[in-house]
């Protein structure tokens, strides 16, 4: 059986990961979301998903079960599906990028970046229960992010996207990475 490919995705909150999902899933490829199993945990918890509540399960997590704890729970959901070629949207840290690779030594990174205020008015628009409803609120979950390693991940990717512009660019710019990334995976 050939091996998967797995291309993680990484960026700051806003950034553009859940519309690189929704080109990603249209080019017929499998999404696996980092953040659901925060999400997941926090209601086993009996937790609201607030901005606040998902920022400590994910720390909690991470003390409780070690940095690699969400890229452990998304591989065995990648290994049991049928798709060959998976993306992971929300990669955060060197620990997990570490993970993924030993699993599937050629996993590859894309990194994708828009300003703050970009990402912020993206947020404030999106309104999903765990967005920030003020700047400060916004301040303190990119901090929280970056606490976790989320900067080193960015900064080492293989492939860069800035968002900045419309959606039509991503989806072109997504592509043309995807299919670069896919492509140099070993037959």
């Amino acid at each position: 059986m050939r091996q998967k490919i797995v291309v993680g995705v990484a960026g700051m909150p806003g950034a553009g990961k859940a519309t690189v999902n929704e080109i990603v899933r249209s080019m017929g490829y499998s999404v696996v979301v980092m953040g659901d199993e925060v999400r997941r945990e926090t209601q086993k918890r009996g937790l609201k998903p607030t901005p606040n509540n998902l920022g400590k399960i994910m720390l909690k997590l991470r003390e409780e079960e070690g940095p690699t704890v969400l890229a452990k729970r998304c591989i065995p959901k990648i290994e049991a599906a049928a798709s060959e070629v998976f993306v992971v949207d929300g990669v955060r840290s060197l620990h997990e990028i570490a993970e993924f690779k030993k699993r599937f030594p050629n996993f590859k990174l894309v990194a994708i970046h828009s300003s703050p205020e970009t990402r912020f008015q993206r947020l404030f628009k999106r309104n999903r229960s765990d967005d920030p409803k003020g700047w400060n609120t916004f301040v303190e979950r990119d901090l929280r992010e970056l606490s976790v390693g989320l900067g080193g991940a960015v900064a080492t990717a293989d492939y860069m996207i800035v968002n900045e512009g419309t959606k039509t660019e991503l989806k072109r710019n997504i592509r043309k990475v995807l299919e670069a990334a896919v492509s140099k995976w070993p037959k």
